[in-house]
């Protein structure tokens, strides 16, 4: 390691003068088979607060908690046990030696800078989905987990779940025939967030610097603090990045795609009927070229009934006599699989269920993890960072399209799926349920996004749109909070 990376990394560190905390590597620890791994889960919000539990169940040994909100912090020290450390800023929660592995539950603008920051800190790593929040820095971290060898697991938890791994076992084998086309969703029904008039007071007890990190401080303006962060391009990746990333995650294990992502990319959606301050779609459906077409969907508004006209909660997407709210629908000569968390079947041509295929929703997940910390093998882990990032990239390829697109007409929607079996049924199911909750699409155009090429190797666009996608590949990061080239 040259000086001058290490005069970086100091200069890095130094962000919150008063903090005096000092990361350095450490040599790699070697665990008895019983022996407790020392954790600390940073980001206490209801994610994180779950992971303390999880943590002391699966293995792990609470000893510290870490949240620039003293509110969340208290909560989840209080989970873990009256003997754990809290720290308002991670970064003393790194320079601890009792702590060996760290659990991210933060803002996804966090996910990578914090988890490169804890391999640089040789800590072992545990970060919630999606793994990164833009493509170059979810490379950074498979970069920095290789190069300090450390034990770094995403949180898309199906990769544990027996019923994918069946799934994968019997998409290989052919059971139904080749496959023809993949529709994968989750549907949840969520309503606007609420619009203020000015900037709003920050809850007392949050350091607001550190919730921000590598963005800019900018004033708050959504009433709730927390959580509806999710629907801001700058710290969150819209429901796609916070659901459908379980789910794109699902089809990246299940069909072996791993570094041969979709090289071309469509996504059409909008933000309608809510007049509110959050800026990512509450509709979206993304379409993927692969070597089968590929669709991933989202929406927010409530299923209509269409004979009383009332909401009555979650979408829903019919197919073969059936309806689905979250599924990985995988369409094969001889029939479908239709799986989600927790298990699903197989199906003939007709919609008949002819099996069913089990699953108990990736519970031990995290006891994954603490197994592979012990063993010391990256190969242990279900969820490695490699497979999470590349899964990433399918979800930030598909989300850049529909950021860089523009408000058409129908018809151009209509235009531009047609000629695919399943993308021409997606585009009509949206148009009912957009119309059956009241959207005026000829005041409220639909975004529709470019068709976007886009190259696995480097990891960057090329060909028409290709100067606008790519200056959203890497994002800009706020001193000291930077992710340096060299990891």
């Amino acid at each position: 390691m040259s000086s001058a990376h290490r005069v970086t990394r100091r200069q890095f560190l130094a962000g919150t003068a008063a903090t005096g905390a000092a990361v350095m590597v450490v040599s790699d620890r070697v665990f008895g088979a019983s022996e407790r791994v020392g954790c600390g889960v940073v980001g206490c919000g209801g994610r994180g607060t779950s992971h303390v539990g999880w943590a002391k169940s699966s293995g792990g040994e609470m000893v510290a908690v870490s949240d620039p909100d003293a509110g969340h912090m208290a909560g989840a020290a209080k989970k873990a046990g009256t003997d754990v450390k809290q720290y308002t800023d991670f970064r003393k929660l790194l320079a601890d030696k009792s702590v060996d592995a760290v659990i991210f539950g933060t803002p996804n603008h966090w996910h990578a800078l914090g988890t490169i920051m804890a391999c640089q800190a040789g800590k072992d790593v545990y970060v919630e989905k999606p793994a990164s929040h833009s493509i170059w820095e979810g490379r950074k971290m498979v970069e920095a987990a290789r190069k300090y060898k450390r034990i770094v697991q995403v949180g898309t938890q199906q990769r544990s779940d027996p019923a994918y791994i069946t799934l994968r076992k019997k998409i290989a084998k052919k059971e139904l025939g080749k496959v023809q086309w993949v529709h994968s969703l989750w549907y949840a029904h969520r309503g606007p967030i609420g619009k203020v008039d000015g900037p709003q007071p920050i809850p007392e007890g949050v350091n607001y610097d550190l919730w921000c990190g590598p963005r800019e401080v900018v004033p708050l303006r959504r009433k709730r603090f927390h959580y509806d962060w999710h629907w801001f391009w700058d710290y969150g990746n819209g429901d796609m990045g916070n659901r459908v990333i379980h789910t794109i995650d699902d089809v990246h294990h299940v069909l072996q795609i791993g570094g041969d992502v979709p090289r071309r990319v469509m996504a059409v959606g909008g933000r309608f009927t809510y007049d509110d301050d959050a800026n990512t779609p509450n509709t979206e459906f993304i379409i993927m070229d692969w070597k089968v077409p590929i669709i991933f969907g989202s929406r927010n508004l409530p299923y209509v009934d269409p004979k009383t006209g009332k909401a009555k909660g979650t979408a829903v997407y019919r197919r073969f006599g059936r309806s689905f709210r979250f599924t990985n629908l995988i369409k094969c000569e001889n029939g479908f699989f239709a799986v989600s968390r927790g298990g699903g079947a197989v199906y003939d041509n007709d919609g008949k269920q002819v099996e069913k295929i089990k699953g108990d929703g990736g519970g031990g997940h995290m006891r994954n993890w603490i197994d592979a910390v012990r063993s010391r093998k990256v190969e242990d882990l279900r969820g490695d960072v490699l497979g999470a990032h590349l899964s990433s990239v399918m979800l930030h390829t598909g989300n850049i399209s529909y950021r860089i697109g523009k408000r058409v007409d129908v018809s151009d929607v209509a235009k531009a799926v047609k000629g695919g079996e399943e993308s021409e049924e997606t585009w009509k199911q949206t148009l009912d349920h957009l119309k059956r909750n009241g959207v005026d699409l000829a005041a409220e155009k639909p975004i529709l996004g470019p068709w976007l090429t886009f190259d696995p190797k480097t990891e960057r666009f090329t060909g028409d749109h290709a100067a606008q996608a790519n200056a959203l590949v890497k994002e800009s990061y706020r001193p000291p909070y930077v992710i340096r080239d060299r990891v």
